[in-house]
This record gives C-alpha cells, structure tokens and sequence, in this order.
C-alpha cells in the first residue's frame, strides 16, 4: 500500500507496504531479572516457524519487557530469523503493548529492523518493519510483519534475479 493522506481535521498517513511474513511458537523460556529502580524486567525467549519474503523461517530470539503504570508493557528485542538453506536475518527493535487477558496474554505494536541479512532475506537489511505481536495465555505467540513505508518512503527495492537464473 503507498503513503496517502486523507484531507481532514486529523491528517490520517498509511504507512504500511508490502506484508513481509509472520510466525507463530511458543515461549521456550521466562526468567525475572534484577529489578532496575522500581522497574521489574522479564526476560522471555522463544522459538517459531513461519514465512519471510515467501521463504520457510526458524525465527528464535529473546526479549526483555517491564511494565509500567496502568497496564503498559514495554520492550526491546533481538530475533534471528533463519531459512532452510541457512539465509539469516538479524532483526533488533523494541515494542509496546498491553495485557489483553490472564496468563503472558498480551498484545503488542512492535518496530524494528535488520542491520544485517543475507541471500534471500537480504532485502530486509533496507527497511523498517512494523510488527503486530500477539501473545496467549499459555505463551504461545503469533507475529505478522510489514515493511514501514513512512509519509511518501517507498517500499523495498525487489531483487533481481542473476542474469541467466530460472525464476
């Protein structure tokens, strides 16, 4: 979808491109860490499998969340996204959400990006994504991700195929 802008007391932008993938796993560990002031942090890591740019994915990663007053949740991660032929992403952000029930149930807007990816998933080290990031009671999860394409910023450059490759 390109950036538009819609005339009316409230500008309204679109800034969300191309849907670039999503996963769904579960929780493979929680642990609480030192509290810093008054902030309680939790560490959660997890494993998945999905899809990225059309390619099977093993996404694992951790994240470390604190919660602040009136029920908001906050926090920053780093994922490594992998493909069945070893294409790798390197995803780092952070994210902002609320309990939406008993339990790890929760549901968060997240931001981020790649500073590094390789083959198939090279594209991702040239945009930044948005992510909706929904979390279940049993710590199970399920994420779907969008190129961020900004007030007018174009969405990924698409890759072309070598001279001579078969489609």
């Amino acid at each position: 979808m390109a950036a538009t802008r819609e005339s009316g007391p409230e500008e309204v932008y679109a800034v969300l491109g191309e849907r670039l993938g999503e996963s769904s796993g579960k929780f493979t560990s929680i642990r609480v860490l030192p509290s810093e002031g008054e902030q309680v942090w939790l560490e959660v890591s997890f494993q998945g499998r999905g899809t990225l740019l059309g390619r099977e994915i093993t996404d694992t990663g951790t994240y470390r969340q604190t919660f602040r007053p009136g029920g908001v949740l906050v926090g920053e991660g780093h994922v490594l996204m992998i493909t069945d032929t070893g294409d790798l992403a390197d995803w780092v952000g952070g994210g902002v959400g609320r309990q939406t029930g008993p339990g790890y149930q929760a549901s968060f807007g997240v931001w981020g990006s790649c500073p590094s990816a390789t083959g198939a998933l090279s594209r991702l080290a040239e945009v930044a994504d948005v992510i909706e990031y929904e979390v279940e009671e049993d710590g199970s999860y399920h994420w779907t991700m969008w190129a961020w394409t900004g007030a007018g910023v174009p969405s990924i450059p698409r890759q072309e195929a070598p001279t001579g490759a078969m489609a």
